[in-house]
């Protein structure tokens, strides 16, 4: 997939003010400080259409991009960590709730996990309460340049087996990428670029019920 263009379209806390176009859309969410900004800006050859920072739970809203004029990139909060009161990180978690629960147009989404850890408990727990709820998704591995491809492969293996290990009877698909070195970008732009054409072939207007295949 080519990015033509990629706009900044809304930043919101309500799902009911989200984009009401009948576009396919992907959430993009992860553990405060995985390196989300940076991932998006990469897939995206934007340097600056996410905001990054080095301080984590920077990302508080919903942040919607229209890429290509065809589908929306969604930018959501970090779950964990955050230098935010715990009145705020409340009210944000239950935003994110929501939109997982309420938004008709998401298609998939992509938890993104630091590849330079040992399986994470709020991560496994997240993950498991996507599945719980029948929200499909994927996983990037981020910071992939941190490490020797021979340890890549060790961590990718022990979260994708603590995974089966749990209630999946197999795997999520997942990416290996950097954002330094734009690896895996045109894997996960080809990924979302099958589902679009998938998507045209529908009726744009049956958004619910929509599977990935």
């Amino acid at each position: 997939m080519k990015i033509k263009s990629a706009n900044f379209v809304i930043s919101n806390t309500e799902v009911a003010k989200c984009p009401n176009e009948p576009l396919p859309e992907y959430a993009f969410i992860g553990r405060s400080n995985v390196g989300k900004s940076s991932l998006i800006n990469m897939l995206m050859a934007h340097k600056n259409l996410a905001k990054t920072s080095g301080r984590p739970g920077k990302t508080q809203l919903i942040n919607h991009f229209k890429i290509n004029e065809n589908w929306f990139l969604v930018d959501l909060p970090g779950y964990g960590y955050a230098r935010v009161s715990k009145k705020d990180k409340k009210t944000f978690q239950r935003y994110i709730t929501n939109y997982f629960e309420q938004r008709e147009q998401l298609v998939c989404s992509f938890v993104l996990v630091d590849i330079r850890h040992e399986p994470q408990k709020i991560d496994m727990e997240f993950m498991e309460w996507m599945g719980q709820n029948g929200l499909p998704f994927c996983i990037i591995f981020t910071k992939a340049d941190k490490l020797k491809s021979k340890i890549i492969k060790k961590n990718t293996a022990s979260y994708l087996q603590q995974l089966v290990d749990g209630i999946w009877e197999e795997a999520p698909r997942h990416f290996i990428t950097s954002s330094s070195n734009t690896t895996g970008r045109e894997e996960v732009l080809a990924f979302i670029d099958g589902i679009n054409t998938e998507f045209l072939k529908e009726d744009q207007n049956r958004l619910i019920g929509f599977k990935i295949t």
